[in-house]
């Protein structure tokens, strides 16, 4: 059954405070390397399009943040070269970390900017290494070019947002010599939204959120505090690769951005049924 004029009309009315209360808040929206939603990445990716340039014209400054694993294994494969993971961080030799350059900045970046784009000149691809956004160091001799975020420098993203653009950031970081890394993008997306004070820090993932059980769906957390997800993740509730998301909204929480949220990316428009309803989606740490 379609909405009526009153439902549509309803549901702008019910919007209204969110648009007010976040003009000109920034907010940083991880999406990760999978379609998310939708029927096809296609789908996903339009979908996920739309949201961010409403959020947009409204009034909010999204800045977005992606990762790739899926396709920089895909490529791989089709190269011949096998992936090895230790502790669910990538292998990153000298060759691997030119295919991810490879697909974060020449396949993935692009493909988000131009879908945004349909909708106007809007959005930007940004690189880590442009402009020294992320600075990096090696996490382990034994990873190769994994690298951890050691500093964020936030110029180009500034000049940017004031320049009314959306940036689209791939996570390949530097070190002071120029030596590219892989860095996890949850923690890229963290440390990006420190540094630029923002209201927000979302994830979309492939599951509705946090759970107290992880197999009970009824057990699903809607809000909770840095706190209470260092006890979920002392005693294992919390494991696995939400680990470094969870990790990333306590950290960006506890130093200065107001609310991270764990979205269920496959759910369609879930960016602003989370952002502009009362009843919100998802889990929301504050």
């Amino acid at each position: 059954m379609s909405a009526t004029p009153f439902d549509k009309a309803a549901v702008l009315v019910e919007a209204l405070p969110y648009i007010r209360r976040f003009a000109g808040q920034v907010v940083v929206v991880k999406y990760g390397g999978n379609a998310l939603a939708g029927a096809s990445e296609d789908d996903a990716l339009q979908l996920f399009a739309e949201d961010i340039v409403l959020m947009r014209q409204v009034g909010m400054r999204p800045v977005v943040v992606h990762g790739g694993g899926p396709q920089i294994s895909d490529l791989m494969q089709r190269l011949g070269k096998v992936t090895e993971f230790r502790n669910g961080l990538r292998v990153t030799d000298s060759e691997t970390v030119d295919i991810v350059r490879m697909v974060l900045i020449g396949q993935v970046n692009p493909q988000l900017v131009a879908a945004i784009n349909v909708h106007g000149s809007l959005a930007v691809g940004v690189s880590g290494e442009d402009a020294g956004l992320i600075r990096a160091t090696a996490r382990d001799p034994e990873l190769g070019f994994v690298g951890d975020v050691e500093s964020i420098n936030p110029t180009i993203l500034q000049a940017l947002l004031d320049d009314e653009f959306v940036p689209v950031v791939a996570t390949i970081g530097t070190d002071e010599l120029g030596q590219a890394y892989n860095i996890n993008a949850d923690t890229v997306a963290g440390a990006i939204a420190e540094a630029l004070g923002a209201e927000k820090l979302v994830y979309l993932t492939d599951i509705e959120g946090l759970r107290r059980v992880v197999s009970d769906p009824d057990s699903l957390i809607r809000q909770t505090t840095p706190d209470e997800l260092d006890a979920l993740m002392s005693d294992g509730t919390i494991a696995g690769g939400m680990i470094p998301k969870v990790e990333s909204c306590v950290h960006a929480v506890r130093n200065g951005v107001r609310r991270a949220h764990i979205l269920d990316g496959r759910i369609p428009h879930v960016l602003l049924l989370e952002i502009f309803t009362d009843e919100g989606i998802g889990t929301m740490v504050r």
